[in-house]
């Protein structure tokens, strides 16, 4: 299988906190991979230490098979990234910006300016100030600066933040677009849970420095736990029901609003019928699928989860 990222016991240490302990992270080639965890999780310095933006403290970075060092100026040419918030020379137009990336990186295809403005929704601003433009402008324009060399390895890190639901629709389809098309690899850190489980492929879940699970998307789909919700105010009584006239054991309440219940010996429909018939009163009764939210947040509070 090959990969385009492996980091081999990556640990980073600042002083005395070690922020980063034994990350064993393997991204295949052309997929996409997002990578979860809480803010302070070590996210932020794993795509720095990817790109020699900071040098780990133990392990080895491998990228396109080639063992990563402070001279790899090679690699990095094959790499597009975002991490934190990106920064231009606020003066000049988004256009000026993206043809002294260009000079720098020593990619000259003027053409490739107009076609990344136009991914990301940026054309006809050619002269408007990056000073003048909104956090969301700003982020796209992040991301054209990313892709405008056609990268083989796409790294960014909370790319939708500050855009609006639209604005979070197109870089969505963007994304899925150079992962198909093109066949970048794309490593994407974001909050935003449900937006990594319409796009990835494979998900890094990291908690306090240590990356606890690597999974496909497709294996946390086909082992989602079904349940059924059911959406009422006497949460006590039904519990009770439940337990003692349904004998159903495996349910939960959340919020103190809903019941959702594991064991799906009974129908929907009898479960229903049970409640009602003892007085309680129903607002919603559903089947539903554990969501990657459901997933993430089961893990890190140490659930037992086998996918």
């Amino acid at each position: 299988m090959d990969y385009i990222l492996r980091t081999i016991n990556l640990s980073k240490k600042f002083i005395d906190n070690e922020v980063v302990t034994n990350v064993n992270m393997n991204i295949k080639k052309g997929e996409i991979y997002g990578f979860l965890g809480p803010n302070g999780a070590g996210k932020t310095t794993i795509m720095k230490m990817i790109i020699n933006l900071v040098k780990p403290s133990i392990g080895e970075i491998e990228i396109f098979g080639e063992k990563l060092n402070f001279k790899a100026y090679e690699i990095l040419k094959r790499i597009g990234s975002i991490i934190e918030y990106p920064v231009f020379y606020d003066k000049l137009t988004g256009r000026e910006n993206l043809e002294l990336h260009c000079e720098y990186m020593g990619y000259y295809d003027k053409s490739a300016i107009n076609r990344a403005l136009e991914l990301v929704n940026l054309s006809g601003i050619d002269d408007k100030p990056v000073k003048n433009f909104s956090l969301g402008m700003k982020q796209r324009l992040g991301i054209a600066r990313a892709i405008i060399t056609k990268p083989e390895f796409l790294i960014l890190d909370e790319p939708i933040n500050g855009l609006d639901p639209i604005g979070i629709k197109q870089i969505r389809n963007l994304l899925k677009m150079l992962s198909k098309e093109y066949g970048i690899t794309i490593l994407i850190s974001s909050h935003i849970l449900s937006e990594i489980e319409q796009i990835a492929d494979t998900i890094g879940i990291i908690t306090n420095g240590i990356l606890i699970k690597e999974v496909s998307m497709e294996s946390i789909r086909t082992d989602h736990t079904e349940y059924v919700e059911i959406n009422t105010k006497d949460f006590i009584k039904a519990s009770y029901i439940l337990e003692n006239d349904l004998k159903i054991s495996n349910f939960k309440i959340v919020d103190n609003t809903f019941i959702r219940i594991y064991d799906l010996k009974l129908a929907q429909k009898d479960i229903s019928k049970a409640l009602i018939l003892k007085g309680i009163e129903i607002e919603s009764i559903n089947k539903k699928k554990s969501s990657l939210e459901d997933y993430f947040l089961k893990l890190l509070n140490g659930g037992n989860i086998n996918a």
